[in-house]
């Protein structure tokens, strides 16, 4: 099913040149991005902050933590496995280059990038193994924690638009913040103001448009499916022939 609404979309003739990219074609990168819900007696809060000014990509706007793949992520450690609905998920509506190790990979760069921008840790005690020796899982390590991957749930992808000066094929999953295990300081180079929003509070910031579509479904699934089932069709924003559009997958 594909829907052309609101924000998501089709871009009218005279606003193509608005949200026409300038930049040289490129490959989207595949990124992890991490939602973790409060659940507050009032209301849900999640966790978001602002990116820094010197980033090229979104600066100064209001985000989830997490980023690019890197290739420790490759190779990372985990206390456990995706669960078999979300990793189905994310190997459909990909090409064969879309393994589950390259799936774990994105899950994996969503946490780690996690507890890289905000301290937190998405983990629970588990040994270290061979996998865990890179720098990049040391905060895990040093606490005897490992990557908790069992309970993310995937909730939203979305590819940004061509010719823009960066482009990611991004996952965002989401998990509650039951499974956080750990918190260490860090400094404020990516991310400033990470902060518990509610949804209306989140929205009085300055977010991404693709970040506004998501927080907006996110809450609408969440009032149907509080505990976030691993096997609900979740939106796949992307633009196709100049238009943007969200297939259900």
């Amino acid at each position: 099913m594909t829907t052309r609404s609101g924000k998501s979309g089709s871009v009218e003739p005279a606003d193509r040149k608005r949200h026409a990219g300038t930049h040289a074609n490129s490959r989207p990168k595949d990124a992890g991005i991490l939602i973790i819900i409060r659940r507050d007696t009032d209301q849900p809060r999640l966790l978001m902050g602002r990116r820094s000014n010197r980033h090229a990509f979104m600066p100064n706007l209001v985000v989830f933590p997490g980023g690019r793949v890197d290739r420790a992520d490759h190779f990372g450690p985990s206390a456990d496995d995706l669960a078999k609905p979300v990793l189905n998920k994310l190997l459909s509506h990909t090409g064969a280059a879309m393994s589950p190790r390259r799936a774990r990979a994105v899950a994996l760069a969503a946490i780690r990038e996690t507890c890289e921008e905000t301290g937190v840790l998405v983990a629970r005690p588990a040994k270290a193994t061979n996998a865990a020796r890179a720098k990049v899982w040391q905060p895990f390590v040093q606490r005897d924690l490992l990557p908790t991957l069992q309970h993310l749930r995937f909730i939203a992808r979305a590819i940004t638009p061509p010719r823009r000066n960066r482009r990611f094929d991004a996952r965002f999953f989401a998990a509650f913040d039951d499974q956080i295990a750990g918190r260490m300081d860090i400094a404020e180079d990516e991310l400033s103001e990470v902060q518990w929003l509610t949804f209306d509070e989140a929205r009085a910031t300055d977010l991404p448009m693709i970040t506004e579509m998501i927080l907006n479904s996110l809450q609408t699934r969440l009032d149907a499916d509080p505990d976030l089932k691993a096997n609900t069709p979740i939106p796949f924003h992307s633009m196709r022939h100049g238009r943007f559009v969200c297939d259900m997958i």
